[in-house]
């Protein structure tokens, strides 16, 4: 399965939360309200609902690399 590394931008996330509506497993909130990875999936397979929640983004605060 193909590999990819997930980040969130902080300085541009708004915490709209899309993200962990849509892809649950691998997305959450922090105490501020911006979005973050759950510690441990930062290298999620090519999951489809994580290449949704990175469409979702109303701000693309969301970056996904190979690898």
């Amino acid at each position: 399965m193909d590999r990819h590394h997930i980040e969130v931008d902080k300085d541009v996330c708004v915490g709209a939360g899309m993200c962990a509506i849509t892809a649950p497993a691998v997305f959450t909130q922090d105490d501020d309200g911006l979005s973050e990875v759950i510690p441990g999936k930062e290298q999620a397979t090519g999951e489809t609902m994580t290449r949704e929640a990175l469409r979702a983004c109303p701000v693309q605060a969301i970056s996904v690399a190979d690898g």
